[in-house]
């Protein structure tokens, strides 16, 4: 394990009850590992907003695909842009929606580019962007 700090935070009760029950309900055995968590996930926000800053995640879209020609809009978009897509996994949900995630890897701004594109297609119900740093933190073990 690397070398702990220890630090103290003033933080209002009712809000320190809210947080407790809140870490409870995801299964967290203290509140240290709960804001180590909420520190991680800050400091990776921050660094994918950089445009240029490596990342890796996913495109997710919900769409019919019974709209005329989006599966073949949404392939070529995929395919003018296959240095960034790792891979791809396509459900069907029923007999006319469908859902499809695409697996990312490359600079935050063209990676969230492709997603607006893909997201903004005619025909697309739904669509979200999540990203990550694969090099913002990395303590020696935990």
């Amino acid at each position: 394990m690397s070398d702990l700090s220890r630090i103290g935070v003033a933080i209002d009760s009712d809000l320190l009850v809210q947080f407790d029950r809140f870490i409870n309900s995801q299964g967290y055995e203290n509140r240290s590992e709960a804001f180590r968590d909420l520190i991680r996930d800050r400091l990776v926000s921050a660094a994918v907003e950089s445009p240029d800053a490596p990342v890796v995640g996913t495109i997710t879209l919900i769409y019919n695909h019974h709209s005329r020609l989006l599966p073949d809009k949404l392939m070529e978009l995929q395919h003018e842009h296959h240095d960034l897509i790792i891979a791809t996994t396509h459900a069907h949900l029923d007999h006319e929606t469908c859902l499809e995630v695409v697996v990312v890897k490359g600079k935050s701004n063209r990676v969230r580019a492709l997603a607006d594109l893909m997201i903004s297609t005619k025909g697309v119900h739904h669509g979200r962007v999540v990203m990550s740093s694969p090099t913002t933190y990395h303590p020696k073990s935990e």
